[in-house]
């Protein structure tokens, strides 16, 4: 079962466990989904700006989900 993530800072946190991340966007939002070993956590924002700043901070390889 997925976890949602509510702050920015948290998601960046999260990045370095990372195998995936995926990029799925809507047109009110943007839905990125990290995968870990264990989990996978989602984080919601309508902000590209903070969406270009968190893709730029990601190792793993980015999946994108139209």
């Amino acid at each position: 079962m997925p976890s949602e993530v509510k702050s920015k800072e948290e998601f960046i946190k999260l990045l370095p466990l990372a195998i995936e991340c995926r990029v799925k966007q809507n047109k009110d939002h943007v839905k990125l989904k990290l995968r870990t070993k264990r989990a996978l956590y989602t984080y919601k924002t309508s902000n590209q700006d903070e969406v270009k700043e968190i893709l730029d901070q990601v190792k793993c390889p980015i999946v994108n989900i139209t």
